[in-house]
């Protein structure tokens, strides 16, 4: 899971989630200070593919500062060759 700065994906990735299903790593997420990738394109144009669930709402006039859940995510899956 990446979750950019905004909706554009060429924005940089300000938070994100690791499960890698195969079992070949074992790093999760918080075990690195750096993402994996510095915006979403990065992550395109390695082979993941994207699903976006966020929808954009705009904040409320007075909610602009407002601390709670990150709107930009994006999900991210690669396919593997597990025989490979």
């Amino acid at each position: 899971m990446l979750y950019l700065a905004d909706s554009n994906l060429e924005s940089k990735v300000v938070a994100w989630a690791v499960h890698d299903g195969t079992g070949r790593q074992k790093t999760m997420s918080g075990d690195s200070d750096r993402p994996p990738y510095e915006t979403g394109l990065d992550a395109l144009l390695d082979g993941w593919r994207l699903f976006q669930f966020s929808q954009l709402v705009p904040e409320p006039v007075g909610g602009e500062f407002r601390t709670s859940y990150l709107k930009y995510e994006f999900a991210f899956e690669q396919i593997v060759d597990l025989d490979g």
